[in-house]
Parts: C-alpha cells; sequence; structure tokens
C-alpha cells in the first residue's frame, strides 16, 4: 500500500466525537430504563438464586437482582459484606413486583410463573467458608433446592506494583478469587440436591463468576487485580471438569469498563476535565457500559437458554478485547 494511505474506507460514515456521545448517553438511558417499559418475564421461573456483593446502588449485583426478580425467580438469597443498602434493595424489588402486577392484564393468581418472590437479605463475607456454606445450606432447607448461584462479590485496587504488599495481594485473591470457590464448592452440592415436588427431579444447576477483561489480558488492572480475575476464569474452566455428568455449568463473566462504584473515580475524573466523551473510546463501541448489560448476561446463563454453555469465559467489553491495540480512525 502506498505510503500515507490510510486502512479505514469508513471514517467518512462515522459520527462526530460529540454526536457519538450523544448518541451514548440516548443509548445508556434507553438501557437502565428498560425493566420500567417491560412486563415481567419467566426465564427464571421457580428458580432458586444467591447473588452476592448487591449493596452497591450503582453495581453488578444490584442489577442482576432487579433483573432475576423481573424474570420469575422464585427466592432471591441476597449477600453483602455491608447491610447498609440490603433493605432497601429488598424494599424495591417487592416494589417493583407489586408494580408489575398492577399495570399488567395478565392475573398472576393462577399462574405459577408469577408467584409471588421471596427476597432474604444476608450480611456476610462472601469469601468466609462457614457463610457461604450456610447460606446455600439454608436456600436447600427452604426451598428443597438451589438453581443458580452468581459470585459476583469483588474489590477494585489501584497501586503499583512496588507499592503492592504481599498482604495487600493475598486479600485480593481471597475477596475476588476465594469467593468464587467457594461458590462453586457450596453451590454444585446443593445444585446436585432434587427436589421432585417442586419439578426438579434431575441435578442441574447455573454458577456464574464475575472475572473480568483483566483476567483475560494485561492492560485493564492492576497486578493483583488482574491476578485475582485471571484465577476466577481458571476456576470457571477447571471446575466443570470435577462436575461431569451432574449437569452444574459454571461459567465467567469478563466486564469491560463498566459504570460502576468501583470505576466512579475514573468516570467522575473525566467529566470533570471535560473529557467524558472519550470514556470507552478504546472499544469499536467506542462507549462504557452499564451494569445492566452485564445482569443480562448473568440473566442468560442462569436460565434454560444457556443448557449448553459450560467452563466459558464470556467477555461482555464492548468489543475491547477482540484486538491487539489500534490507532483510533485506523483498522491496523
Amino acid at each position: 500500500m502506498p505510503k500515507g494511505n490510510s486502512h479505514d474506507n469508513t471514517r467518512g460514515s462515522q459520527p462526530a466525537q460529540a454526536e457519538h456521545h450523544q448518541r451514548t448517553l440516548t443509548r445508556i438511558e434507553q438501557i437502565q430504563s428498560h425493566l420500567k417499559k417491560t412486563s415481567r418475564g419467566q426465564r427464571l421461573s421457580g428458580k432458586v438464586c444467591i447473588i452476592t456483593g448487591v449493596s452497591s446502588l450503582h453495581g453488578i449485583g444490584r442489577a442482576s437482582a432487579l433483573l432475576f426478580a423481573h424474570e420469575g425467580a422464585k427466592h432471591l438469597y441476597l449477600l453483602d459484606y455491608s447491610s447498609e443498602s440490603l433493605p432497601e434493595l429488598k424494599s424495591t424489588i417487592k416494589a417493583r413486583i407489586q408494580t408489575s402486577r398492577s399495570e399488567t392484564r395478565w392475573d398472576y393468581r393462577f399462574s405459577p410463573a408469577y408467584e409471588p418472590i421471596q427476597v432474604t437479605t444476608i450480611k456476610a463475607d462472601a469469601a468466609d467458608d462457614g457463610a457461604i456454606a450456610a447460606v446455600c445450606k439454608q436456600a436447600v432447607d427452604e426451598e428443597g433446592q438451589l438453581d443458580v448461584f452468581f459470585a459476583n462479590a469483588g474489590v477494585a485496587t489501584n497501586a503499583g506494583l512496588h507499592d503492592t504488599t504481599a498482604e495487600q495481594f493475598m486479600e485480593t485473591l481471597r475477596i475476588n478469587s476465594l469467593s468464587c470457590f467457594l461458590a462453586v464448592k457450596y453451590g454444585s452440592q446443593a445444585m446436585m440436591r432434587t427436589n421432585p415436588s417442586s419439578g426438579k427431579t434431575l441435578s442441574s444447576g447455573s454458577i456464574i463468576l464475575t472475572a473480568s477483561v483483566a483476567g483475560l489480558r494485561s492492560g485493564a488492572g492492576t497486578i493483583d487485580y488482574s491476578a485475582s480475575k485471571a484465577a476466577v476464569n481458571s476456576i470457571a474452566k477447571t471446575s466443570v471438569y470435577q462436575l461431569q455428568k451432574t449437569d452444574v455449568r459454571v461459567n465467567s463473566i469478563c466486564p469491560g469498563l463498566i459504570e460502576t462504584n468501583m470505576t466512579m473515580l475514573l468516570f467522575d475524573t473525566a467529566r470533570e476535565r471535560g473529557k467524558a466523551s472519550k470514556i470507552g473510546q478504546l472499544n469499536p463501541m467506542s462507549r462504557y457500559g452499564v451494569p445492566q448489560e452485564i445482569a443480562q448476561m448473568a440473566l442468560f446463563l442462569a436460565s434454560d437458554e444457556a443448557s449448553y454453555v459450560n467452563g466459558q469465559n464470556i467477555a461482555v467489553d464492548g468489543g475491547l478485547s477482540s484486538s491487539i491495540p489500534v490507532i483510533p480512525g485506523h483498522w491496523a
């Protein structure tokens, strides 16, 4: 190719940065208001679910709890290290389900798919062996089964290599990796229990682990954080071969840049500097994501629609991890 020629034949059709930013804001508003505009679904009808890491008001766990409830989950066990937001989350779920009932024409009294949802909130450390064993046992004792475990609890770090102590490194792995190991260990045992009275006659279940694109490639997080998420991805791949013939599936979700409490500093700093339109520009969608988009992937993996998806590390990142770095405006 002659020197100076661009590889990009589509640049003329691409919107200007300001236009694209406005389009991004509009699209994100549509995504965040999805549940308010749709009737309750049945994708998790009759399923008993555990979700950890739910207390953040702008987090993936909260968004997933609301979506799972919207899609007909029978009982949600919601666990977080902080109890501050748990009562509000429980009341919000109950209020939204009640509102959806009053606004629909369907009569929920005669549809088993829309039985009143039960919500149990628990203050506990997701990396505590006894706590996770207990919540799995509680689900089996109270409901006779466990169908979904979304191990979402985690922590982000910002210290560089020479500023990270051995203690800090191990604490990151404890919170991010050990919590997922415990979810797989105790969750799978509970999922292998059957409950013919409720229609669960065979061993089955879905365990979902929150990892990160930082666990796939470098450049998306600190060393301890990236190592912990790489461990989560490995757990998803290796555990399934110790759960053969049980129909218990294990998969990890690898979010890219998502606007949550963990990333709030980055977003606030960019907006203060007038650089909001550049947030997420490195992925081909040229935008950041929101928790509801990760929750939708969790819902898919939790549902029977993903019955043959197992041992996978699924990136939900706008395409960020699909390529080596690309100069903006060029293909390669």
